[in-house]
Protein backbone atom coordinates (compact mmCIF):
# COMPACT_ATOMS: atom_id res chain seq x y z
CA UNK A 1 0.00 0.00 0.00
CA UNK A 2 2.84 2.52 1.14
CA UNK A 3 4.86 1.41 -2.06
CA UNK A 4 1.74 2.29 -4.17
CA UNK A 5 1.30 5.59 -2.64
CA UNK A 6 4.91 6.42 -3.21
CA UNK A 7 4.26 5.38 -6.80
CA UNK A 8 1.63 7.89 -7.37
CA UNK A 9 2.90 10.44 -5.73
CA UNK A 10 6.49 10.58 -7.93
CA UNK A 11 4.03 10.46 -10.75
CA UNK A 12 2.55 13.59 -9.76
CA UNK A 13 5.65 15.12 -9.36
CA UNK A 14 7.07 14.16 -12.36
CA UNK A 15 4.39 14.94 -15.08
CA UNK A 16 4.47 18.66 -16.68
CA UNK A 17 1.92 21.13 -15.49
CA UNK A 18 -0.08 20.39 -18.73
CA UNK A 19 -0.51 16.88 -18.39
CA UNK A 20 -1.25 17.49 -14.88
CA UNK A 21 -4.26 19.85 -16.22
CA UNK A 22 -5.69 17.10 -18.75
CA UNK A 23 -5.81 14.31 -15.82
CA UNK A 24 -7.37 16.52 -13.06
CA UNK A 25 -9.93 17.50 -15.94
CA UNK A 26 -11.07 13.98 -16.44
CA UNK A 27 -10.49 13.09 -12.39
CA UNK A 28 -13.07 16.22 -11.79
CA UNK A 29 -15.58 14.77 -15.02
CA UNK A 30 -15.33 11.59 -13.51
CA UNK A 31 -16.17 12.89 -10.41
CA UNK A 32 -19.13 14.74 -11.68
CA UNK A 33 -20.31 12.69 -13.92
CA UNK A 34 -20.54 9.58 -11.08
CA UNK A 35 -22.48 12.00 -8.91
CA UNK A 36 -24.71 12.90 -11.19
CA UNK A 37 -25.35 9.23 -12.48
CA UNK A 38 -25.54 7.99 -8.36
CA UNK A 39 -27.77 11.21 -7.92
CA UNK A 40 -30.17 10.70 -10.60
CA UNK A 41 -30.49 6.28 -9.81
CA UNK A 42 -31.64 7.98 -5.63
CA UNK A 43 -34.28 9.76 -7.47
CA UNK A 44 -35.61 7.23 -9.53
CA UNK A 45 -35.45 4.58 -6.23
CA UNK A 46 -37.71 7.07 -3.77
CA UNK A 47 -40.25 9.37 -6.14
CA UNK A 48 -42.57 8.95 -3.45
CA UNK A 49 -39.87 10.99 -0.25
CA UNK A 50 -39.83 14.01 -2.74
CA UNK A 51 -38.02 17.04 -0.37
CA UNK A 52 -38.34 19.70 -3.42
CA UNK A 53 -40.99 20.27 -6.17
CA UNK A 54 -39.98 18.58 -9.43
CA UNK A 55 -37.53 21.14 -11.04
CA UNK A 56 -37.81 22.23 -14.37
CA UNK A 57 -35.71 20.97 -17.42
CA UNK A 58 -32.11 21.35 -17.34
CA UNK A 59 -31.41 24.95 -19.54
CA UNK A 60 -28.20 25.97 -21.33
CA UNK A 61 -27.08 28.34 -18.08
CA UNK A 62 -27.66 25.28 -15.54
CA UNK A 63 -25.34 23.35 -18.09
CA UNK A 64 -23.04 26.32 -18.79
CA UNK A 65 -22.59 26.77 -14.96
CA UNK A 66 -21.68 23.52 -14.53
CA UNK A 67 -19.19 24.12 -16.60
CA UNK A 68 -17.34 26.87 -15.75
CA UNK A 69 -17.16 24.83 -12.34
CA UNK A 70 -15.55 21.45 -13.50
CA UNK A 71 -12.58 23.67 -15.07
CA UNK A 72 -12.17 25.32 -11.78
CA UNK A 73 -12.70 22.43 -9.67
CA UNK A 74 -9.94 21.62 -12.27
CA UNK A 75 -8.07 24.65 -11.52
CA UNK A 76 -7.71 24.63 -7.99
CA UNK A 77 -6.79 20.86 -8.08
CA UNK A 78 -3.63 22.54 -10.57
CA UNK A 79 -3.33 24.89 -7.64
CA UNK A 80 -2.85 22.09 -5.02
CA UNK A 81 -0.57 20.01 -6.95
CA UNK A 82 1.48 23.61 -7.38
CA UNK A 83 1.56 24.47 -3.72
CA UNK A 84 2.54 20.58 -2.87
CA UNK A 85 5.74 20.58 -5.37
CA UNK A 86 6.99 23.76 -3.31
CA UNK A 87 6.20 23.07 -0.31
CA UNK A 88 3.62 24.41 1.18
CA UNK A 89 1.19 21.04 1.32
CA UNK A 90 2.84 18.49 2.52
CA UNK A 91 1.02 14.78 2.63
CA UNK A 92 2.39 11.75 5.21
CA UNK A 93 2.36 8.34 3.45
CA UNK A 94 1.08 6.22 6.07
CA UNK A 95 -1.78 4.01 6.81
CA UNK A 96 -3.87 2.91 9.80
CA UNK A 97 -5.07 4.83 12.97
CA UNK A 98 -3.53 7.41 12.13
CA UNK A 99 -5.47 8.01 8.41
CA UNK A 100 -8.94 7.58 10.63
CA UNK A 101 -7.63 10.66 12.38
CA UNK A 102 -6.97 12.93 9.10
CA UNK A 103 -10.32 12.10 7.58
CA UNK A 104 -11.94 12.99 11.07
CA UNK A 105 -9.91 16.37 11.47
CA UNK A 106 -10.63 17.06 7.82
CA UNK A 107 -14.17 16.26 7.87
CA UNK A 108 -15.23 18.48 11.19
CA UNK A 109 -12.30 21.39 10.34
CA UNK A 110 -14.31 22.08 6.87
CA UNK A 111 -17.85 21.09 8.42
CA UNK A 112 -17.43 24.43 10.54
CA UNK A 113 -15.10 26.49 8.53
CA UNK A 114 -18.03 26.02 5.37
CA UNK A 115 -21.03 26.44 7.55
CA UNK A 116 -18.95 30.00 8.47
CA UNK A 117 -18.15 30.73 4.72
CA UNK A 118 -21.76 29.52 4.06
CA UNK A 119 -23.14 32.15 6.54
CA UNK A 120 -21.22 35.13 4.57
CA UNK A 121 -22.07 33.79 1.69
CA UNK A 122 -25.36 35.08 3.05
CA UNK A 123 -24.66 38.62 4.01
CA UNK A 124 -27.08 41.06 1.93
CA UNK A 125 -23.98 42.85 -0.29
CA UNK A 126 -22.10 39.86 -0.51
CA UNK A 127 -25.02 37.23 -1.86
CA UNK A 128 -26.14 38.69 -5.30
CA UNK A 129 -21.81 38.03 -6.53
CA UNK A 130 -21.11 35.20 -4.50
CA UNK A 131 -23.82 32.56 -4.01
CA UNK A 132 -27.39 33.78 -5.50
CA UNK A 133 -26.37 31.52 -8.82
CA UNK A 134 -26.88 28.35 -6.86
CA UNK A 135 -30.20 29.30 -5.10
CA UNK A 136 -31.26 30.48 -8.91
CA UNK A 137 -31.90 27.10 -8.96
CA UNK A 138 -34.19 26.36 -5.81
CA UNK A 139 -35.46 23.22 -6.62
CA UNK A 140 -32.50 20.82 -6.20
CA UNK A 141 -31.46 17.72 -8.61
CA UNK A 142 -27.73 15.84 -8.53
CA UNK A 143 -26.90 18.68 -11.32
CA UNK A 144 -27.19 21.74 -9.00
CA UNK A 145 -24.49 20.79 -6.67
CA UNK A 146 -21.97 21.51 -9.62
CA UNK A 147 -24.16 25.07 -10.31
CA UNK A 148 -22.35 28.05 -8.86
CA UNK A 149 -20.67 31.18 -9.10
CA UNK A 150 -17.00 31.37 -10.17
CA UNK A 151 -16.28 33.52 -6.74
CA UNK A 152 -18.13 30.31 -4.80
CA UNK A 153 -16.42 27.55 -6.58
CA UNK A 154 -12.75 29.49 -5.97
CA UNK A 155 -14.24 30.52 -2.31
CA UNK A 156 -14.50 26.68 -1.56
CA UNK A 157 -11.57 25.98 -3.44
CA UNK A 158 -8.86 28.81 -1.61
CA UNK A 159 -10.16 27.07 1.51
CA UNK A 160 -9.58 23.77 0.91
CA UNK A 161 -6.22 24.43 0.19
CA UNK A 162 -5.26 26.76 3.12
CA UNK A 163 -6.54 23.81 5.15
CA UNK A 164 -4.27 21.33 3.88
CA UNK A 165 -1.58 24.45 3.93
CA UNK A 166 -1.60 24.31 7.44
CA UNK A 167 -2.51 20.62 8.53
CA UNK A 168 -0.18 17.85 6.59
CA UNK A 169 -2.32 15.15 6.19
CA UNK A 170 -2.13 11.38 4.55
CA UNK A 171 -2.80 11.56 1.27
CA UNK A 172 -4.96 8.12 1.58
CA UNK A 173 -7.10 10.62 3.94
CA UNK A 174 -7.47 13.59 2.33
CA UNK A 175 -8.76 11.13 -0.47
CA UNK A 176 -11.53 9.42 1.78
CA UNK A 177 -12.86 13.24 3.07
CA UNK A 178 -12.61 14.31 -0.78
CA UNK A 179 -14.47 11.14 -1.50
CA UNK A 180 -16.77 12.21 1.83
CA UNK A 181 -17.53 15.40 0.75
CA UNK A 182 -18.82 14.57 -2.78
CA UNK A 183 -21.16 11.98 -1.29
CA UNK A 184 -22.61 14.36 1.39
CA UNK A 185 -22.65 17.05 -1.72
CA UNK A 186 -24.84 14.80 -3.89
CA UNK A 187 -27.03 13.27 -0.98
CA UNK A 188 -28.00 16.98 -0.36
CA UNK A 189 -28.97 17.78 -4.06
CA UNK A 190 -31.24 14.83 -4.24
CA UNK A 191 -34.42 16.54 -4.26
CA UNK A 192 -35.75 13.08 -2.16
CA UNK A 193 -34.72 12.03 0.76
CA UNK A 194 -33.48 8.32 0.64
CA UNK A 195 -33.36 8.04 4.42
CA UNK A 196 -36.57 6.73 6.67
CA UNK A 197 -37.71 8.88 9.16
CA UNK A 198 -36.24 6.79 11.91
CA UNK A 199 -32.98 8.40 11.08
CA UNK A 200 -33.85 11.91 12.86
CA UNK A 201 -34.44 9.75 16.28
CA UNK A 202 -31.11 7.70 16.16
CA UNK A 203 -28.60 9.96 18.59
CA UNK A 204 -25.67 10.00 16.23
CA UNK A 205 -26.92 9.31 12.47
CA UNK A 206 -29.76 12.73 13.40
CA UNK A 207 -26.50 15.40 13.62
CA UNK A 208 -25.38 14.57 9.86
CA UNK A 209 -26.92 16.52 6.77
CA UNK A 210 -29.26 15.18 4.75
CA UNK A 211 -31.08 15.80 1.96
CA UNK A 212 -34.81 17.41 3.63
CA UNK A 213 -31.77 19.34 5.71
CA UNK A 214 -30.56 21.42 2.46
CA UNK A 215 -33.62 21.09 0.64
CA UNK A 216 -35.02 22.91 3.32
CA UNK A 217 -31.92 25.78 2.93
CA UNK A 218 -32.82 26.48 -0.90
CA UNK A 219 -36.57 26.35 0.07
CA UNK A 220 -35.99 28.61 3.19
CA UNK A 221 -32.14 30.64 2.99
CA UNK A 222 -31.89 31.96 6.16
CA UNK A 223 -31.89 28.25 7.59
CA UNK A 224 -29.79 25.34 7.63
CA UNK A 225 -26.28 26.07 6.52
CA UNK A 226 -24.53 23.23 7.40
CA UNK A 227 -22.50 20.66 4.66
CA UNK A 228 -22.02 17.87 6.73
CA UNK A 229 -23.56 17.99 10.20
CA UNK A 230 -26.47 19.79 11.79
CA UNK A 231 -23.57 20.80 14.82
CA UNK A 232 -23.31 24.39 13.83
CA UNK A 233 -26.80 24.76 12.75
CA UNK A 234 -28.19 23.69 16.13
CA UNK A 235 -25.20 25.71 18.08
CA UNK A 236 -26.12 28.97 16.20
CA UNK A 237 -29.68 28.22 15.81
CA UNK A 238 -30.15 28.32 12.50
CA UNK A 239 -31.82 25.27 12.00
CA UNK A 240 -34.95 25.04 10.37
CA UNK A 241 -37.62 25.02 13.16
CA UNK A 242 -39.91 22.41 11.19
CA UNK A 243 -36.72 20.15 9.71
CA UNK A 244 -37.76 17.20 12.11
CA UNK A 245 -41.76 18.27 11.10
CA UNK A 246 -40.93 17.98 7.20
CA UNK A 247 -38.34 15.23 7.32
CA UNK A 248 -38.97 13.30 4.24
CA UNK A 249 -41.74 15.68 2.99
CA UNK A 250 -42.68 18.99 0.89
CA UNK A 251 -41.96 21.94 2.98
CA UNK A 252 -44.21 24.14 0.76
CA UNK A 253 -44.01 27.59 1.62
CA UNK A 254 -46.89 28.54 -1.26
CA UNK A 255 -50.08 26.85 -2.75
CA UNK A 256 -49.16 27.41 -6.34
CA UNK A 257 -46.13 25.36 -5.28
CA UNK A 258 -48.33 22.21 -4.05
CA UNK A 259 -50.53 22.68 -7.25
CA UNK A 260 -47.17 22.45 -9.38
CA UNK A 261 -45.60 19.75 -7.44
CA UNK A 262 -49.13 17.90 -7.42
CA UNK A 263 -49.57 18.25 -11.22
CA UNK A 264 -46.09 17.20 -11.88
CA UNK A 265 -45.96 14.05 -10.05
CA UNK A 266 -48.77 12.79 -11.58
CA UNK A 267 -50.98 12.50 -8.61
Amino acid sequence: MAQSGEMILKLLKEMTFLEAFFLFLMENLAISLLSILFGNVFVRLYPSRRVSILPPPVDSKEVLWVSSTLLLNTAVTLAGLFLWRNGFIVFRNVWGISVLIDVLILFFVMDALMYILHRVAHISWIYPFVHKTHHLYENPRPLTLFVLNPFEALGFGALWLLVLCVYDSSWIGMSIYLILNVVFGTLGHLGVEPFSDFWIRIPVLRLFATSTFHAQHHIRPSYNFGFYTLIWDRLFRTLSPDYEEYFGKISLEREEEKKYFLRNSGK
